[in-house]
């Protein structure tokens, strides 16, 4: 059993909760995961850990309350407890000094790019930070992230806060005025996390200034050993898996329209449950 020692909505239908898990919490890396199970007969989720503090042995998650399993969660409260935690899963961002890295992240894809951030700052990269939502009050973790990033770029589909647009304007732009200057130099990395149409814009638009980019993918998972196959993505024409091969991979080699339609592979099931569809 894991306890909810914290939690708090950072928008409408976006949760943070803050878990006691002292053992994954000393071992956890950027960019790994863990499997939640809520209940005892709950569906396993995967969850990016978008922090640790291994003085209190805690670990936070924060997730969109957006199907049946992340609602169940999401109805927890300080105290209570879940049944299962494990993690941590996947391959830890590689962290190196770089020079300059510019990490983007759209929607809920914010909190997964933060523990980035503060590991790339710590290996002394200059970072700038690009992050996106449908309007400002779905913005989350910018105070965070200030401290993290040399430079912060905000944008709002509504123009309701920041710059009216997409990460992937600004991300042009950057990429842009770094052609046209004797003086910027170009990203060395580019890491992104969000929705797929948004890593394939970035994927398209750095592969032309070929710069490294790295995405985080989230695939469906069931059991996040390799063993069921379901979050198998394709990468340079190679099958790989989400979660042991993962769930980073290289932005310019993802076949992104597969990754696509096998995320809505249970859409249907998912609005029932949400729903609640008799059973047939």
């Amino acid at each position: 059993m894991f306890r909810v020692i914290e939690k708090s909505k950072l928008t409408g239908d976006i949760t943070r909760i803050v878990v006691a898990a002292p053992d994954i919490a000393l071992k956890a890396g950027a960019g790994q995961f863990v499997m939640v199970v809520t209940g005892r007969d709950s569906e396993r989720i995967p969850l990016t850990i978008a922090d640790t503090d291994t003085s209190r042995g805690t670990l936070t998650l924060i997730f969109q309350e957006i199907g049946f399993s992340t609602k169940e969660l999401g109805a927890l409260s300080e105290g209570d407890t879940i049944s299962h935690i494990l993690g941590p899963l996947g391959n830890p961002t590689h962290i190196e000094k770089y020079g300059t890295v510019i990490c983007v992240g759209g929607g809920v894809g914010i909190a997964e790019i933060f523990p980035v951030t503060k590991a790339m700052k710590r290996a002394e990269n200059r970072v700038i930070g690009i992050i996106g939502a449908r309007s400002k009050e779905l913005v989350i973790l910018e105070e965070k992230l200030k401290q993290t990033c040399d430079e912060l770029f905000i944008t709002t589909d509504d123009g309701s806060y920041g710059k009216k647009g997409y990460v992937t304007d600004v991300l042009s732009g950057l990429l842009k005025v770094s052609e046209q200057s004797t003086h910027t130099i170009y990203p060395n990395l580019v890491y992104a996390v969000g929705p797929v149409p948004m890593m394939r814009k970035i994927a398209q638009l750095t592969k032309e200034y070929n710069i490294k980019t790295i995405v985080s993918l989230n695939p469906i998972m069931v059991d996040a050993t390799g063993m069921c196959g379901s979050c198998r993505v394709t990468v340079a024409g190679v099958t790989r898996f989400g979660c042991v091969d993962g769930p980073e991979f290289d932005a310019h080699l993802v076949d992104f329209d597969e990754l696509q339609k096998r995320l809505a592979s249970f859409k249907e099931k998912e609005e029932c449950l949400n729903k609640k569809c008799p059973a047939k």
